[in-house]
């Protein structure tokens, strides 16, 4: 007879696995409906919309996709006014997308291990890379821009979420060129003093190229510059200062040929290599002073919270992590053994660029992904980082809470939904007028594993101890998403 395996909670152990898989699966439903289940109440001066993007389809007609980063992008938009809110859901209508539902079956290769049906040679050299728009989605210059970095953005009606196209910022972007998915804001950029989106994109090879871009409020690109790295980087974030963007190089190799012959996806040919340091990339936002490489130990980074200048040096506080999580050919997402890897954890670099020297110091030891921060902070010095966090305070773990943590202080507050709920990446919004760092919502999406549906918390950024000031609950579950930002602009909801 088989044995029944006990799932439930214990004293180490905040959750189970078979409560975190749930929201591992497909919402293939659009929804457009007014939020009435709601716990608490939302704060009547919070108004704006809230996007989230992330992958909404992980399977296509019952195939499974291997890993869920290849997973067809869907957007969540919040829209909150006079106490209310009202949610709706899209899915990016990229060219794959509906060759895919019209077909009924894979038709593209995924960057994570995705094959299509009929084995290698199915696969063997298709070199097709299917725009999945799935990463971030962001409002800016009067157009909302689903993002995925190894891609042309996606451009979406910001009230309907209907797809409009591929978007080529007026001309900028080529056919079949890049524009990364996470962008930064700078609130007051040298040049003129007014806001700019900041971004990049990375065309790896044998020697890499990187290239930035600079939009106005009016979402022109009014400076544009690349730069020859050598060796091949995988790059997923940066960050920025009024003078630089900085990029970590990940020490990693590429080998295509098991993605060529068909064999392995192109995330599973990257390899960490742990003898050799990470480097980082400082390019000054002036193109006409020269790129800086310096060397840092050996890890690897995803994400990071903010970077900012301060007495001739640079400082960036990033997640990193001791290696590479990789991507095994035949494995199931869905039963990662969370103990065996290692957890992110909250570094800060400090970059001396004369010296040529970095120092990094542990800002904090907790399993933690997905850093933000006020938004006027970004590229400035900051006080206040808030995190996605496991309950456990050691050892690696599933997001099931929120953490603020005072940079200046050590001091720290922190707010867990555990057992069962499962949390996403938290977006500060700042409340109207408001002159402290802290004063203003965060808003996360949170997986309830005992409803089986998601629901929005909001909570008091000044203080999370009490827990949140409201919970939306939604009719359905959002599956795990990645990221999204805030905009103050109301988008009318359906009557």
């Amino acid at each position: 007879m088989p044995t029944q395996i006990d799932d439930r909670p214990t004293a180490s152990q905040s959750y189970t696995l078979n409560d975190w898989q749930q929201g591992y699966r497909s919402l293939k439903q659009e929804f457009d409906y007014w939020i009435d289940d709601i716990e608490g109440q939302i704060p009547p001066e919070l108004h704006g919309t809230l996007f989230r993007n992330g992958p909404g389809l992980l399977d296509i007609n019952g195939q499974r996709i291997h890993h869920p980063f290849d997973g067809d992008g869907m957007i969540s938009a919040i829209a909150f006014a006079d106490g209310r809110a009202h949610y709706r859901n899209r899915f990016v209508r990229t060219e794959a997308y509906l060759a895919e539902q019209a077909a009924g079956k894979i038709l593209y290769r995924g960057v994570f291990g995705t094959q299509k049906p009929g084995g290698w040679l199915a696969n063997f050299f298709d070199l097709r890379i299917k725009n999945i728009a799935n990463t971030q989605v962001i409002y800016w210059g009067e157009k909302l821009l689903a993002l995925w970095e190894a891609a042309q953005p996606y451009r979406l009606d910001p009230r309907t979420l209907e797809t409009l196209g591929l978007d080529d910022l007026n001309g900028v972007l080529s056919p079949g060129s890049a524009f990364a998915a996470h962008p930064r804001i700078d609130p007051h950029a040298l040049a003129d003093g007014a806001p700019r989106l900041v971004n990049f994109s990375v065309k790896p090879g044998l020697s890499t190229t990187i290239a930035i871009y600079e939009l106005n409020q009016a979402g022109q690109v009014v400076q544009h510059h690349t730069h020859a790295v050598p060796g091949f980087a995988f790059i997923h974030d940066f960050a920025i200062t009024p003078n630089y963007c900085i990029f970590f190089q990940n020490p990693v190799t590429f080998n295509p040929f098991p993605f060529l012959l068909g064999w392995s996806g192109a995330g599973e040919c990257v390899a960490f290599k742990p003898d050799q340091p990470t480097r980082v990339l400082v390019i000054p936002r002036d193109p006409t002073q020269p790129l800086q490489t310096l060397e840092t130990q050996s890890g690897f980074v995803f994400h990071h919270a903010n970077a900012f200048e301060e007495a001739g040096a640079i400082y960036i506080d990033s997640i990193c992590y001791q290696s590479l999580p990789t991507v095994e050919p035949g494995s199931d997402y869905r039963e990662v053994d969370f103990s065996a890897l290692h957890p992110g954890q909250l570094w800060r670099f400090k970059l001396d660029l004369n010296a040529g020297t970095t120092e990094r110091q542990l800002l904090e030891g907790r399993c933690c992904e997905f850093p933000a921060i006020h938004p006027a902070k970004v590229g400035r010095s900051h006080r206040y980082i808030y995190i996605g966090a496991a309950h456990a305070a050691e050892g690696n773990h599933p997001l099931q809470g929120i953490l603020k943590l005072d940079v200046e202080t050590g001091d720290r507050q922190f707010w867990s939904a555990a057992p069962q709920g499962f949390a996403g990446e938290p977006v500060f919004v700042p409340r109207p007028d408001a002159t402290a760092e802290d004063d203003g919502w965060l808003l996360s999406l949170f997986y309830n594993a005992a409803t089986e549906r998601s629901e929005l918390v909001i909570l008091d950024a000044r203080d999370l101890t009490p827990g949140p000031i409201a919970r939306l609950h939604l009719r359905h579950h959002v599956p795990y998403g990645l990221h999204g930002s805030f905009t103050p602009k109301y988008f009318e909801a359906t009557p």
